[in-house]
């Protein structure tokens, strides 16, 4: 009597199946609109006018957790100095855009205030038949 062979299978890998899918450019919409929106919602959030929570969908989770430690600082350093918290006022200056590889764009963008000019750079991904936002830092 012959024992049957074991059939070896390769190892499952959720994250592969179940991960993030990407996306190339061709299938996605102009990036522009959204790079100019989330500048201008990361702007507001930093300076405690808009909700964190209201660019959830459009950022990755280690993006969210990044912003989510920058707007504890600065929610500290304004409540340290008694400032109270105001919308504030800017205006979206230039815009660099680039694509190292397809469904990846990376873009830098000039934020002027009314006492300083920023720099805001963002790296978008296509994941999932959408832009998302894997980078954002404010310089």
């Amino acid at each position: 009597m012959t024992l049957p062979s074991k059939i070896i299978r390769p190892r499952f890998v959720p994250d592969e199946f179940f991960g993030h899918q990407p996306t190339p450019s061709s299938a996605l919409p102009d990036p522009t609109p959204l790079i100019e929106n989330l500048t201008r919602c990361v702007v507001e959030i930093l300076a405690g006018a808009r909700d964190l929570e209201q660019i959830s969908r459009w950022v990755t989770d280690d993006v969210y957790r990044h912003l989510l430690k920058r707007v504890v600082l600065s929610a500290r350093a304004r409540q340290a100095s008694g400032r109270a918290v105001t919308r504030p006022t800017f205006t979206i200056g230039s815009t660099t855009q680039c694509e190292p590889r397809d469904g990846v764009v990376e873009s830098v963008v000039i934020v002027h205030g009314r006492a300083r000019s920023r720099a805001v750079a963002l790296r978008l991904e296509g994941l999932d038949q959408r832009w998302r936002a894997t980078a954002i830092n404010v310089l």
